[in-house]
């Protein structure tokens, strides 16, 4: 008999309770859904990086002589900032094993391209028949309206950052024509750099 309790004892004491281990079955079971469902290969850091660039392009193209040059410098830092993109999600995603260009992924680029796309098209429509000064409004608005749409797919702060850029888009809209350049400086300079660090904290760079 006393060897029966004893064993029953031992038993007790290696052996977890079942609702703690139910409780961590089932927090793996959500965080993998979890990563499998939503694109998190979002580079906080390349955010930042992406930021200054677009404040330095600022300054850089606030002192352009001539209309044509203002809009190459821009459409250079637009190169500049896809690279810097790409190239900081693919070291993020293979730090951490996750998936880039399948699943979620595949679903933020089909969500995120459509509008970007529109915007190369209609900056040559609105640069060919005069109207630059709608140029910073339009970059906004359509890389607000891919932030949201391709980020129902990512992490919940990425389509709340393209809100952000459809909300300072809308300023640039009504605001006065002089202040353009420096829309682009608040959205993809200051939006890009608050909210790179925040991802960057959330969710491990």
């Amino acid at each position: 008999m006393f060897d029966r309790q004893h064993r029953l004892r031992r038993l007790q004491r290696h052996t977890r309770p079942l609702p703690s281990r139910a409780a961590d079955d089932l927090r793996f079971i959500r965080e993998t859904m979890e990563r499998s469902a939503a694109f998190t290969a979002v580079s906080g850091y390349g955010m930042v990086v992406l930021g200054l660039s677009a404040l330095a392009a600022t300054w850089m193209a606030a002192r352009q002589p001539a209309p044509f040059a203002w809009l190459r410098l821009w459409l250079g830092e637009a190169l500049l900032a896809a690279a810097i993109a790409l190239l900081s999600m693919t070291w993020k995603a293979n730090r951490r094993g996750l998936p880039l260009l399948s699943g979620p992924g595949r679903k933020v680029a089909l969500g995120f391209l459509p509008p970007i796309i529109a915007g190369v098209f209609l900056t040559f429509l609105l640069f060919r028949t005069g109207l630059q000064s709608a140029l910073p409004a339009t970059w906004l608005l359509l890389y607000g309206a891919g932030l949201t749409t391709g980020g129902v797919f990512s992490v919940p702060i990425v389509p709340g950052m393209g809100v952000c850029f459809m909300f300072v888009g809308g300023l640039a809209a009504l605001g006065p024509a002089a202040w353009g350049n420096w829309f682009l400086a608040a959205g993809f300079g200051g939006l890009h750099i608050i909210f790179g660090y925040l991802i960057a904290r959330r969710h491990g760079g």
